[in-house]
């Protein structure tokens, strides 16, 4: 039997509290009832003794201590689930926003997931192409995998994201069975119009579920709109068999609201105001990526998180780096060359790249061309701030060819441009291009039977109109 409570004890912020409760649970489902008639809903997240701390979903202003109704639900926060999820959109408590109507229900499923033996976890292999050929080829997303992208205030990680969306698909298999769950938080009304539109004007929302938190709407749904979207993901990839690829954006914005919401409850802070449990709260959300045993579904997520200052250290950064396994760096550098889209090479990595690329999954040249690739442009960085001291006419010639290599590499290949969708193959041909615009000698990383085949110096100096004579004196190997 539910009882329900009449009046409150105290409001704080988003919280109201109840005393001379009996068997409530935590996590809880709580309806309210207000003077007027309109229902708000909340959950149960705070329990000491016969009191409890309700979290109030959209807000608790125009609440009354007298004449408000609580009644407790006796189950945890669900969300209705069916196949018909697929196409619409979603506010970010789950509730649809498109005018469509109600979702039909095949399920109702908790939206904090359910434990996950760990030894029911299969290590991520296979890619899943994003037509972006700094992620497919130095970065590569691996299925299963969480890879999250480190941006900065005013860098195009929205741009990003939604060519993403555009472009991604898996490399194997029935591209109907792939999908994308995109989750926006605290994002204004223009960047949420743009993101609808953009999805529709593409023709990909059919295969797009997408959640909408709005930066002016309560915080309290911006920290279950990840949740949402996740428990969506879960649902498609592991009873409907699909591979999902999950966007959350952005992570900060969450955190931020997590922060407030931990003030408004008294708790003790920590790292600059953020709540002790950042670390785990985060990997509660992070860790709802994989592969599970007998699954033919998969779970793949990149967040997105904006870095304060551009801070790396910062805690929302800093602990996501701990969390995830790997990370794509948004260089402010490029972005105000207006290289499009601007992904730091050097400080941006895959650590489960490794498992899911050559024969078999992309090319059997692909790790050594990503390899070169590394190193090449590592050296082009040296070369620059050697030339920043002595001046680039002092230059050796094949420092001289590495500073055009970087040119290039910049125009060509991290620069690709908003509508360009590459296939791996092409991306892994432009590598090569691009590499044999250098010595064959300096590719120290490549095999030299890969070289013999792929390594070709005259297509390059016609792809790239490379008329300087230095050229031809750098296949020589001369260093003077």
């Amino acid at each position: 039997m539910n009882l329900q409570y009449i009046g409150l004890d105290e409001i704080n912020g988003p919280l109201i509290f109840l005393e001379n409760t009996a068997n409530v649970g935590y996590e809880e489902m709580v309806e309210i009832k207000l003077q007027n008639g309109q229902t708000r809903f909340g959950r149960v997240v705070q329990i000491e003794g016969s009191k409890v701390a309700i979290q109030v979903f959209e807000g608790t202003h125009d609440i009354s201590l007298k004449n408000t109704f609580t009644k407790f639900t006796g189950h945890p926060v669900e969300m209705s689930l069916s196949k018909e999820i697929l196409g619409r959109t979603f506010n970010g408590s789950g509730r649809p926003i498109d005018g469509l109507g109600e979702v039909f229900i095949d399920e109702k499923r908790n939206i904090n997931g359910y434990p996950l033996n760990p030894v029911a976890r299969v290590y991520p292999r296979n890619y899943i192409q994003t037509g972006v050929s700094t992620i497919d080829a130095l970065t590569t997303l691996i299925r299963g995998q969480k890879l999250p992208i480190f941006s900065g205030s005013g860098m195009p990680h929205n741009e990003l994201a939604v060519q993403i969306v555009k472009q991604a698909k898996i490399a194997d298999g029935d591209d109907s069975k792939f999908c994308i769950v995109f989750a926006a938080m605290g994002v204004k009304n223009d960047v949420a119009e743009y993101f609808r539109k953009s999805f529709e004007e593409a023709g990909v929302m059919h295969k797009v579920v997408m959640f909408l938190n709005l930066s002016n709407e309560p915080i309290i749904e911006r920290t279950l709109t990840p949740r949402f979207a996740l428990t969506a993901a879960e649902y498609l990839a592991y009873v409907h068999d699909m591979h999902v690829l999950v966007i959350l954006t952005d992570i900060t914005a969450y955190c931020e609201a997590l922060r407030e919401f931990s003030s408004s409850k008294g708790e003790i802070p920590g790292r600059k105001g953020y709540p002790g449990y950042l670390y785990s709260d985060l990997a509660s959300v992070y860790e709802r990526a994989g592969i599970v045993n007998n699954a033919k579904g998969s779970v793949t997520q990149i967040p997105i998180l904006t870095m304060p200052n551009d801070d790396i250290t910062h805690p929302v950064p800093d602990l996501t780096g701990y969390i995830t396994e790997g990370q794509i760096v948004l260089s402010r550098d490029l972005n105000q060359i207006s290289v499009f889209p601007p992904i730091g090479v050097l400080p941006s990595l895959s650590r489960l790249m490794k498992d899911g690329i050559g024969a078999g999954y992309t090319r059997a040249d692909h790790g050594s061309v990503a390899n070169q690739l590394f190193a090449s442009y590592a050296m082009v960085q040296d070369a620059r701030s050697l030339a920043s001291v002595i001046g680039e006419d002092e230059l050796s010639t094949v420092d001289k060819q590495y500073i055009e290599f970087g040119k290039l590499f910049e125009k060509h290949f991290i620069g690709q441009g908003f509508d360009v969708n590459r296939s791996m193959m092409d991306t892994l041909d432009l590598g090569w291009d691009l590499l044999s615009v250098l010595p064959k000698d300096e590719l120290h990383r490549i095999d030299q039977k890969l070289a013999d085949q792929f390594y070709n110096h005259e297509r390059a100096v016609e792809r790239f109109h490379l008329v300087t004579k230095h050229y031809v004196k750098g296949l020589k190997g001369d260093r003077s």
